[in-house]
């Protein structure tokens, strides 16, 4: 197997959680929420940090740290991915649990949010090592996980292999197979059809609504996405399909441009090949960086957090921000892409499609009972619809930007349901 190259270092200058909390605060401002109410939202329900001790294909031992976070279930058990990157710490599992409640609130998914995460490069270790990593992390976790309790999900770095170890951990643990345990697992033990694409999908479905209520015609429109990995790789085929001309992409690695539209289907056999976009024959390279300020109708950042900061929010001239990744743009570059007249579709509305999806699959398990490739997209699209339109109408009614619209639709969807249930005792 060809090692990857080593990945660039990126700067933040704000963490995720500094964001989401800043987020949660300008939406309680607009609700009139008052301290107590604001600081329940704020805080974690539950959280658990865990030593994952690992022995190495050569015999050597590490201890990897494992985080999971249970932001809040007052509408239902908690949900969210499990994310194995070597940039993964506490504060981030906390942020992204946060996003996760908003998100399934917002698109009326009967769950609360979650995160996890293990600090680990999984490039760097052998499948067997992965197992042993994901299988120990789930005996770690174990007493706050379950189909009714808390359902894990992929996320970077994870994917339905790692469900598929987490369901057989968790099942050995409890003496009975247990498919409902996690979601985006494969077909074969209970996944459902449409769920690896299902974030990609959702996020081209909102980014082509942005486009129309914008007056550009996706036959017209151009477009980056940054990220090439699950999301991104996904995000970019099918805007292509849709007649959008995507002209940059980017990986960890590099970036590649064409003016003239990039041939997805070579790309995409380049990347299975390469596992890298830098080289592709049919491109030019460029600047990872320069990919952000690219002068095209519609940005999809679709990798990690904050990568849209201060220092180059004065530089993006997109017409349109599609928030494929969760936490692409911080607060400070929100607030220079408003007064810019930039749309940005925020995060918990774009790429919902994942969590959608795996509410579906969660239904489909409890039913033992199927629904077809065209069923499961059909649904996906009526709810991301319905979700952008929601949000459009309270933006426009309350004169705010989309993502205080969803966010004030969230947060006020999860006050509700607390406050109906009560304080205990």
């Amino acid at each position: 197997m060809t090692t990857a190259p080593a990945a660039p270092v990126i700067a933040r200058t704000n963490g995720p959680l500094d964001d989401a909390l800043k987020q949660l605060a300008d939406a309680v401002g607009l609700l009139n929420y008052d301290e107590g109410l604001h600081h329940l939202l704020a805080k974690p329900r539950r959280e658990m940090a865990v030593s994952i001790p690992l022995r190495r294909d050569n015999g050597t031992i590490e201890v990897l740290s494992g985080y999971r976070v249970q932001h809040n279930f007052s509408r239902g058990p908690a949900k969210g991915g499990l994310r194995f990157s070597p940039d993964v710490s506490l504060d981030e599992v906390r942020a992204l649990a946060m996003w996760m409640t908003w998100k399934c609130a917002l698109l009326d998914v009967p769950y609360g949010g979650a995160k996890g995460g293990v600090t680990i490069d999984p490039a760097r270790y052998s499948s067997n090592e992965l197992s042993r990593v994901t299988r120990r992390y789930t005996n770690e976790i174990l007493p706050i996980i379950g189909p009714d309790v808390d359902i894990p999900a992929p996320d970077i770095g994870t994917d339905e292999q790692t469900m598929a170890w987490i369901m057989d951990a968790y099942s050995a643990n409890v003496g009975y197979t247990v498919p409902a345990v996690v979601t985006g697992k494969p077909v074969s033990l209970g996944g459902s059809l449409g769920r690896p694409s299902a974030t990609s999908r959702g996020v081209v479905h909102v980014a082509l609504a942005a486009l129309s209520y914008r007056g550009i015609a996706a036959s017209d429109a151009t477009a980056a996405v940054q990220g090439f990995g699950k999301v991104g790789a996904g995000s970019a085929q099918f805007l292509a399909e849709a007649g959008v001309r995507v002209v940059a992409v980017s990986d960890q690695y590099g970036a590649v441009h064409n003016e003239f539209g990039l041939d997805m289907p070579s790309l995409h056999a380049y990347v299975s090949n390469t596992g890298t976009v830098s080289g592709f024959a049919g491109a030019d390279p460029i600047d990872p960086n320069e990919l952000l300020t690219l002068d095209v109708d519609l940005l999809v950042p679709a990798a990690v957090e904050s990568v849209i900061d201060a220092t180059n929010a004065h530089r993006i001239q997109a017409t349109i921000v599609v928030e494929g990744a969760n936490g692409p743009t911080t607060a400070d570059a929100d607030e220079i892409l408003r007064e810019r007249g930039i749309l940005v579709v925020p995060d918990i509305l774009a790429n919902a499609g994942g969590v959608i999806v795996s509410y579906f699959e969660w239904v489909q398990g409890n039913q033992a009972y199927w629904w077809t490739a065209d069923e499961v997209d059909q649904r996906l699209a009526s709810r991301m619809k319905q979700g952008w339109t929601s949000v459009l109408d309270m933006a426009i009614r309350r004169d705010l930007t989309l993502r205080e619209a969803a966010t004030v639709t969230a947060v006020s969807r999860v006050a509700d349901a607390h406050l109906t249930r009560g304080l205990y005792p």
